[in-house]
């Protein structure tokens, strides 16, 4: 059995359709489904190739400068002079021209060529990412009923998930709960990077206080990008791992996992919870 759309469906550069067999226990039902869009992009700064992203199309040019921010390439918007097409219109390549260069050669620390599961990969040096990520500032402490509503907040906010299934997303939010900018893409870190990219291109960067919403696990590579983009913390739907509670913990940050239902666990920062949550770490 064929099956087709009943009503037309407007466009979204994060979704594609293919044709499906989907089996079941009455028989198999042959259908038009939505699935995430994955394609490279080339990001080039100032005429030179940096980096090559298996993405998610949509947002690339937040998704540039939030590439070069996470990675302390740059340092907020005054490093931005322009961000979008090349001189020549090449498709799958977005250029940044910066006003004064990048703030360091990264050429010797990795190679820029990530798939959409994998932004750490080919770092040269896993202390030389810790140094790169100042301790976190003080702040204001966040409710835990904040922590719990976040998640819930990101969601109805992708609606390329709800279509698809197949997008991760990060949501930024204020400490009093309000939400600033979420992002889907189908690499983790591209959803981080895109986040703190939109934000950084409407005027505001570093981000203390902030909060990021993550709707999968919380890896190393994440609790990195949001330390050095000044974050308070991140809240995570899923685990994190041993190298993301360490660098939280060096850092100073709030780390939160399986924030689901009525109660997530903390596994750093506990003071910057209030009421009853606000306790130390051990070891």
């Amino acid at each position: 059995m064929r099956t087709e759309p009943t009503t037309a469906t407007p466009f979204d550069p994060h979704v594609a359709r293919r044709w499906i067999d989907r089996l079941a226990p009455d028989g198999v039902e042959h259908l038009n489904d939505d699935v995430a869009v994955e394609e490279p992009l080339e990001i080039r700064v100032d005429g030179a190739a940096l980096a090559v992203t298996m993405r998610t199309p949509g947002e690339d040019e937040e998704l540039a400068v939030g590439f070069l921010a996470g990675e302390g390439l740059i340092g907020g918007p005054e490093d931005v002079s322009s961000v979008g097409p090349t001189d020549d219109l090449a498709g799958g390549v977005v250029e940044v021209r910066t006003r004064h260069g990048l703030r360091r050669d990264p050429s010797a620390e990795r190679r820029f060529h990530l798939t959409s599961s994998c932004g750490v990969c080919g770092k040269a040096a896993l202390e030389f990412v810790r140094q790169e990520a100042p301790p976190s500032e003080p702040g204001p402490a966040v409710s835990p009923y904040m922590v719990l509503a976040a998640p819930g907040l990101a969601r109805a906010s992708q609606p390329a998930f709800d279509r698809t299934g197949g997008l991760h997303a990060t949501a930024l939010l204020e400490p009093n709960g309000e939400l600033i900018a979420v992002r889907e893409d189908v690499g983790r870190h591209n959803a981080m990077d895109k986040a703190l990219g939109s934000v950084l291109l409407a005027g505001r960067f570093p981000l203390p206080g902030v909060i990021a919403c993550l709707s999968g696990r919380a890896s190393f590579e994440l609790v990195q990008k949001a330390s050095i983009a000044g974050l308070a913390g991140l809240v995570a739907v899923g685990a994190p791992s041993s190298l993301a509670v360490d660098l939280a913990r060096e850092r100073g940050m709030l780390l939160c996992g399986f924030v689901r239902g009525e109660r997530f666990n903390v596994y750093s920062g506990a003071e910057r919870i209030e009421g009853r949550f606000g306790t130390g770490n051990d070891g």
